[in-house]
This record gives structure tokens, sequence and C-alpha cells, in this order.
């Protein structure tokens, strides 16, 4: 899912934008779609939205050799707690946990 996620260019953009507090964004629908580009503010980003950026900032880092989302494991357990204790979890559990909270940080 992480590694994914990395690898997603729109959002790999928008947090690096998200990093800059007071940004304004431009969402734009694709070219089928008849809905209007949104724009939205954004304030200063929360632990999690933080803690994201780091990790896809280190995985575009070619010279880095093993990345471990630490940081980014931790923020995930303290908005939802079933992933303490290093369970298994289902990958689709994490994936919606993990945009979730970053939504909720807007």
């Amino acid at each position: 899912v992480l590694q994914n996620l990395s690898q997603t260019p729109v959002l790999r953009e928008l947090l690096k934008e998200a990093k800059m507090p007071g940004t304004t964004v431009k969402i734009e629908s694709p070219e089928l779609c008849m809905v209007e580009p949104q724009l939205i503010k954004l304030d200063q980003p929360g632990p999690l939205t933080l803690a994201m950026h780091q990790f896809v900032t280190e995985m575009q880092e070619t010279k880095k050799g093993v990345v471990t989302p630490k940081e980014l494991f931790a923020q995930v357990c303290k908005k939802a707690i079933r992933f303490k204790g290093y369970q298994q979890q289902d990958s689709h559990e994490l994936l919606r946990y993990l945009l979730d909270g970053m939504r909720t940080e807007e």
C-alpha cells in the first residue's frame, strides 16, 4: 500500500504543497468529468500528513537504501489503535485509516 501511494504523482505533489501552510491547491477532475476545478486553501499540516510527506520523500530518494516507515506507523497507530501491537491487519484497512486520518487533519 505504501509503495503504491509513494508512486502516485498527484499525491506526491499534494503532499509537497501541503508542507507549506497557506498554499492554495487547484484540484482538477479528469478530462472526461465535467466537474469544475476546486481551489482548496491548506492549513498547517498535521503530524500524520507530515509523516506521510517524509515517507514519500524518502521513497523517492534513489540513494536511500531501505526505507522504514516508523514515524508514519506511529502516527497511524495514534489515529487507529487497532494497529498497535503489530498484529496482522489487512492492507485495505491501513489504506483507509491512513487516508481518512490525513483527511481529518485538513
